[in-house]
């Protein structure tokens, strides 16, 4: 295949100019103007797109073993791939926990089976109580992607040290859910005018950053990478900006979502369970925070928190309700839409972001259109507006505040592995 006349946007080889790529065996062959088609060759037409690696999404919940009834992993594979993502990281918060080797050699053989690239985490602790470590260097072994009891903070001090100098051990990721139970009443909505305007007590913004900083601090005690998964709070974003600075090693890294730079705690009033997720989204100063530090580098990842929810679930009162919203669909385009057409990011920071940055702090082959490189390839109209409606969504769950609103930038081809796995123009 070749693909003609695209935009092509390559951070790690500061490429953006127009250009062609030929893809031969899965792999990119070559990157050049004027290449011509052979015979055998299937030519794609990208003029007026913008060819870039394709997406990496390192914190995503396909739910598979256990809950399946919300998403599995083909139907999170389909969503990703509608999404531009080719290669997608799991959390391992699934029922049973992903915390040995039975369970995670299961997911990574179903994983072999889907057109993208599925990578999965396995859990610090054992069951993700907090108490006493998992096997690390035998699930390493086995193929686990990094770490994280994602959903469930490690209180014990000794417990996430002794965790850290495992992971520094065996070099490895440990990504940090960061909420302290204690300063969190109902999980997921703002403790300020949102928690307010319930007449209930919320999640402080102390539960994030209290923690926060004692990661940090570990992290450079101990030598440990460590990935702060979504970032939500202002505070949070401060002290990872004061501690990269004494980070000579690149061990602190962090994460921002889509939605926590695109709304605010009134979404909790327009969109009610649809927009709790935890952390929560909290106050516009929070989100331009938020914004500064993927601008700055502080932030290095855009990630998505995928959390698909049944309908059902979703339509409990909203204090009972479970948090998460879905996210791998609607990522690239909230990007373009908040962050590139607002002049906050330029488009080539963006690809960082989501593509090159994830998949090099977790050492995949991708996030680059090197010759020689997997052909993993997003193509996307920059200036497209579209309605999202439900029949645009794969992902087996619809809990997205974002169905019914207008978005800029859409996804038209995403290649794995030289293959279309999703063309807009014969989605459902």
């Amino acid at each position: 295949m070749i693909i003609k006349g695209a935009r092509v946007i390559d951070p790690a080889n500061d490429i953006d100019a127009t250009l062609d790529i030929r893809i031969r065996d899965g792999i990119i062959a070559d990157v050049a103007s004027g290449l011509t088609a052979l015979d055998s060759e299937e030519v794609l037409n990208a003029e007026g797109l913008t060819a870039a690696p394709g997406l990496v999404d390192v914190h995503s919940h396909f739910r598979d073993p256990g809950q399946t009834h919300k998403e599995t992993l083909h139907t999170g594979a389909l969503a990703a791939a509608a999404g531009g993502y080719t290669s997608v990281i799991c959390m391992a918060n699934t029922l049973p926990a992903v915390d040995n080797i039975e369970t995670l050699s299961d997911i990574i053989r179903r994983a072999h089976d889907e057109k993208i690239h599925i990578y999965q985490t396995a859990a610090v602790t054992r069951d993700r109580a907090g108490e006493s470590l998992s096997d690390m260097e035998a699930l390493k072994e086995a193929g686990a992607a990094g770490f994280t009891d994602d959903g469930s903070p490690i209180m014990d001090l000794s417990v996430v040290t002794s965790a850290m100098k495992e992971a520094a051990r065996i070099d490895t990721i440990l990504s940090f859910h960061e909420e302290d139970p204690a300063y969190v009443g109902i999980a997921g909505i703002n403790e300020g005018a949102a928690s307010g305007r319930l007449g209930i007590k919320g999640a402080d913004r102390k539960a994030e950053y209290s923690m926060v900083e004692r990661d940090l601090k570990l992290a450079l005690d101990t030598g440990a990478r460590i990935d702060i998964q979504h970032v939500s709070a202002k505070e949070s974003v401060d002290l990872i900006r004061e501690y990269k600075m004494k980070d000579r090693k690149g061990l602190i890294h962090a994460e921002a979502t889509p939605h926590h730079f695109s709304l605010t705690e009134d979404a909790i009033s327009a969109y009610g369970s649809l927009a709790k997720v935890n952390p929560p989204i909290r106050t516009e100063e929070d989100r331009l925070a938020i914004i500064r530090g993927l601008a700055d580098g502080t932030l290095d990842l855009i990630t998505t928190d995928h959390a698909p929810h049944a309908a059902s679930e979703k339509g409990a009162a909203l204090t009972e309700a479970p948090s998460g919203m879905t996210g791998l669909e609607t990522a690239l385009s909230l990007g373009i839409t908040n962050l590139v057409k607002t002049d906050r990011l330029s488009l080539p920071a963006l690809i960082s972001l989501m593509s090159l940055n994830p998949a090099r702090l977790y050492g995949l082959p991708a996030g680059t259109l090197s010759e020689g490189a997997p052909a993993d390839i997003v193509l996307f109209d920059t200036d497209l507006e579209y309605t999202l409606t439900e029949d645009m969504l794969h992902s087996r769950s619809f809990n997205t505040p974002f169905i019914g609103k207008t978005l800029t930038g859409r996804v038209k081809y995403t290649i794995s592995d030289g293959q279309i796995v999703f063309s807009s123009s014969s989605s459902h």
